[in-house]
């Protein structure tokens, strides 16, 4: 009757620990979800403020050539001593070229400026897909320790829970330690 006593209160508990793991891991994986949600949303918008910009500097180009393209024609048209009207049009068409030949560099600056936004977001987006597999790992791992009451599989469930928590410390804090090796294999 002593050695069921013992055996019940052995399994009793793993179990107190294994639920304690599991509450304390899954509201920090909720804590995570809510931040990595919010990176996402960050990344979104440096994609479209990025794409927003490289078509502007695109438009922008394209008008330069058009309207070099127009300088050109009219010069080869007028051929020799350009009318007042032609000579007003080149005018304008020497200032819009000045103009857009002064808006390109500064346009392609912003549009990069946008994408390495995207991309220092993206570490951090990656470190917290990374704790959410991690604990996900540990969660599952503190099941079967709980099933088949193994303290070998709680302890290893911690150590992938800690890498998980350590994961979404570095997202937290804006560290740029980045999981390369997970994020290679899996990306």
């Amino acid at each position: 009757m002593e050695v069921e006593v013992r055996a019940e209160a052995k399994d009793k508990r793993i179990n107190r620990m294994v639920a304690i793991s599991v509450v304390i891991l899954s509201v920090f994986t909720g804590i995570c979800n809510i931040k990595d949600g919010n990176i996402v949303q960050a990344m979104e918008q440096a994609q479209a403020d990025a794409v927003d910009a490289w078509s502007q500097y695109q438009a922008t180009r394209t008008k330069l050539h058009l309207a070099q393209d127009s300088r050109a024609m009219l010069a080869a048209v007028t051929q020799g001593t350009p009318s007042p009207i032609a000579r007003t049009a080149i005018v304008r068409l020497n200032g819009e070229i000045a103009r857009y030949q002064a808006e390109t560099p500064g346009l392609a600056r912003k549009a990069k400026a946008y994408r390495q936004h995207y991309d220092a977001l993206n570490i951090h987006d990656d470190q917290f897909d990374a704790s959410e597999a991690l604990i996900a790992i540990a969660i599952s791992l503190a099941a079967v320790a709980a099933l088949c009451e193994i303290m070998g599989l709680l302890f290893a469930s911690w150590a992938f829970g800690a890498l998980g928590l350590f994961m979404s410390l570095c997202g937290f804090a804006g560290w740029s330690f980045h999981p390369a090796m997970l994020s290679n294999f899996l990306g």
